[in-house]
């Protein structure tokens, strides 16, 4: 066989080792394509970089810490050190934080609400036109994600493939335990993601199928590269259409604030920040410190033998050589006594910009937050390319600058702010905007696990406005229907412009609701009689009144009668045979114990009395998509009762709803006055603890958060509401919230002596303050104020 550098009929001589060399290394790409350090794709999210080195990427949100307590910053912080010491010697990892710009069009384009020729498009144009306007004023055009890549050496896919599960896993249980929610991301979404970070112009849309690969002969780099790269100086390159410069962080300070990484991820510029990071094997640290401890040591030596010689003292040695020393034995008994290792870092920035003057002026602020901590932002001049590539998540760091950093140090860039609510379901409603970051807050309160809500505030703090503007919005984008119990009179106009059913419940009024009616599907259980008996008798007592209310004897005999009145109608369901007050008044005076006339006699003044507006069959449209119980007008004895039966009302229609899957919500406005009376408390807390299974949504609306906590089963509403609009509070009532729902003092002060519309969500497990300046020249605005100086002639009238 001819040897490969001899050529047939002719011999020369084998190249040089120096030739060699050079033939060994990779060609200069010369396309898009060959520039990306990949070589293959798997559809499980497996990438494999390069010969025998494989890795997977997981997305990870954001959780509070900014604006947690100090003592939670601090258990974040330990649990961060514990997640980034799960690393060991043979696994490369990398944060990478993306910050780009979304197609403004398209983000316009999902706040939109769909018409629906429903008669009420003219609203949702109004609502939609408000949303645009509000999110002029936020970054929502600018995208932020996190992920951590990490990668292992091995021979084959078949060999790696238990290892990165292994670690994967251990990953997103080390993410649960922070309380972050994390997935891995397939093989589509790794190609998406690099597509994005290549296509930021946005002039390049991703489309990819596994399918197509193999009918079109091309590669996934393909469907992931830029139109081209252009590397024309040292500085600076293009990239598409866009213009981009690499750095690396110098970390020359000594101390490090946990601002820093922050800094730069609320730059309003579309940018990637990177850190490779690379776990240092413990023996191998041990003994690279002790060997610089040892030079050290020789160093001082040396100084004090000159010492010496010179004839001055010698405890006079240069002050580094002092500050080396000490840094470098203090570092030593960190990894041998502390939970310490040491990692390599590698910290890179790129920057973008439309054109190149606006990216100098990105990156001089990305300079200037760099100085600000005390240290220097320098560019990677004749390295940009390999500053792009290594700005890829494939943990694949081809620039070889790196700064050792122990555990804590490298934990103090904590990857954690502040979450952003923003969920892009059709059912999403507006909420305001994020106090911190200006961005729009859209959620599904049906995405909780329990929807139930609360709106908490001083009188003129806004309650009334954010329980009408979600009125308002879950009308217009979701078929669920609602229901308003309004003792002030405030719902009117909203309802009336939504072409609602609005029930004036008053001594004068000629609109009357049956507190006896009942449905098939009242209660859970076969026999939905029990149940209406059991609200018959709160009823009753509260009617009858005194300190021990009814008697055994008296429950037994109204039990008695509900079940004889009740007769006719489940025989025959038609609503002339629904019974009424005065069928249970005529039975109690039918029997034949005392008690029972005692409670009869009790009942008379509401049924041939001045009080018998409840003597009625109900005459009005209680199945209008959105009704509202205007009771203003009752007295204080009546209000007590009028609310009882309004919430009897929506328990009827929350179980009758429940059969179709319609979901129904609720609104109570003044909620202290129901939770005074034990008959309606027990009533609030029991559709606070069953509502959410039958698809029932109730909202309170208070400003008196003590009457939340008189007892321990009124509690219960505080402890079952996942969501919590919590507007500008009294003194008294701050320091009460802030031990029930573990607020810092710095998210207190969202709700110390702020204006209308502001203060903090709770949704879940986020806290997050907002802010909501709803426009005021809109008609919905107009309508749903409860400002007299802004009422319209219209709404008044």
């Amino acid at each position: 066989m001819i040897p490969f550098w001899k050529k047939t009929g002719k011999h020369s001589k084998p190249p040089s080792a120096q030739k060699r060399r050079q033939n060994a290394k990779p060609a200069v790409p010369r396309t898009a394509q060959q520039s990306i350090p990949m070589q293959r794709m798997f559809e499980d999210g497996t990438c494999r970089v390069k010969a025998n080195y494989y890795t997977r990427t997981i997305q990870y949100q954001d959780i509070n810490y900014q604006l947690a307590q100090q003592e939670d910053k601090t258990a974040i912080f330990e649990e961060w050190c514990s997640f980034l010491n799960f690393f060991d010697s043979s696994i490369k990892f990398e944060l990478s934080f993306v910050n780009m710009a979304t197609d403004s069009t398209e983000f316009e384009k999902s706040i939109r609400i769909p018409y629906q020729k429903d008669g009420f498009d003219d609203v949702r144009a109004e609502y939609s036109q408000m949303l645009r306007q509000q999110l002029a004023k936020g970054n929502n055009g600018l995208t932020k994600t996190k992920f951590i890549t990490f990668g292992v050496e091995g021979e084959s896919m078949a060999q790696v493939k238990p290892r990165l599960d292994h670690i994967q896993n251990d990953l997103l249980n080390n993410f649960h335990r922070l309380g972050v929610q994390a997935k891995p991301l397939n093989g589509v979404q790794r190609l998406k993601l690099m597509h994005d970070m290549f296509n930021m112009d946005g002039a390049s849309k991703f489309h990819f199928d596994w399918k197509d690969l193999v009918k079109s002969g091309l590669s996934v780099k393909d469907a992931i590269a830029p139109t081209a790269f252009a590397f024309k100086n040292s500085r600076t390159f293009q990239m598409g259409g866009i213009f981009c410069a690499a750095s690396f962080l110098s970390i020359t300070a000594s101390d490090i604030s946990d601002q820093l990484l922050k800094d730069f991820l609320d730059m309003d510029s579309s940018q990637i920040v990177t850190m490779h990071i690379q776990s240092v094997d413990q023996n191998k640290a041990i003994k690279t410190v002790k060997r610089t401890i040892t030079e050290l040591d020789r160093s001082t030596i040396e100084e004090q033998k000159k010492a010496i010689r010179s004839g001055y003292d010698i405890d006079i040695l240069p002050s580094d050589l002092k500050t080396y020393g000490r840094d470098a034995k203090a570092l030593l008994k960190e990894l041998q006594s502390q939970n310490e290792r040491m990692f390599l870092v590698t910290f890179l920035v790129l920057n973008t910009g439309r054109t190149e003057q606006e990216l100098e002026n990105n990156v001089f602020q990305a300079s200037s937050i760099a100085q600000k901590h005390n240290c220097n932002l320098c560019r990677l001049d004749y390295q940009q390319e390999q500053g792009l590539m290594s700005s890829l998540p494939l943990a694949d760091c081809q620039i070889e600058i790196q700064r050792g950093l122990t555990t804590s140090s490298t934990a103090i860039f904590i990857p954690f702010t502040t979450q952003e609510l923003y969920q892009s379901g059709k059912e999403s409603l507006y909420y305001g905007l994020n106090a911190l970051s200006n961005n729009l807050i859209m959620v599904d309160r049906k995405k909780l696990k329990n929807p139930n809500g609360l709106i908490l505030g001083t009188p003129g703090s806004g309650k009334s406005f954010s329980a009408k503007r979600e009125i308002a919005n879950a009308f217009l984008v979701t078929d669920d229907d609602i229901i308003v119990n309004d003792p002030e009179g405030e719902y009117s106009p909203l309802v009336n412009r939504l072409k609602g059913q609005v029930i004036k419940i008053s001594p004068n009024s000629t609109q009357f609701i049956n507190p006896m009616d009942i449905n098939a599907n009242y209660s859970e259980e076969d026999n939905p009689l029990s149940l209406k008996a059991d609200f018959i008798l709160s009823l009753c007592e509260l009617v009858v009144g005194g300190k021990e209310g009814l008697l055994p004897v008296e429950k037994t005999v109204i039990d008695r009668c509900v079940h004889l009145i009740y007769r006719k109608y489940f025989a025959d369901p038609c609503p002339e045979n629904m019974p009424i007050l005065e069928d249970l008044y005529n039975a109690l005076l039918q029997q034949d114990e005392k008690e029972a006339h005692h409670v009869a006699t009790a009942l008379e003044i509401y049924v041939k009395g001045s009080l018998n507006l409840f003597n009625h069959r109900t005459n009005v449209n209680v199945n209008n998509r959105i009704v509202c119980y205007d009771i203003k007008e009752l007295g204080k004895q009546m209000k007590k009762l009028g609310m009882l039966i309004v919430q009897d009302q929506v328990w009827g229609r929350v179980t009758a709803n429940r059969s179709s899957g319609k979901s129904t919500r609720y609104y109570m406005d003044e909620m202290h006055l129901l939770l005074k009376e034990e008959q309606t408390a027990a009533y609030s807390v029991e559709i606070w603890k069953r509502f959410r299974k039958w698809g029932g949504i109730p909202t309170g609306l208070t400003q008196n958060v003590k009457d939340l906590l008189s007892s321990r089963e009124v509690e219960n509403i505080f402890e079952n509401s996942d969501m919590i609009i919590m507007l500008n509070q009294a003194a008294g009532d701050r320091q009460i919230l802030a031990k029930q729902l573990n607020i810092s003092p710095h998210q207190l002060s969202y709700v110390t002596h702020s204006g209308e519309g502001e203060g903090l969500l709770f949704f879940g497990n986020v806290i997050l303050p907002f802010v909501d300046r709803f426009p005021t020249d809109l008609e919905l605005y107009r309508i749903m104020t409860t400002k007299l100086g802004e009422v319209s002639e219209g709404v008044q009238k």
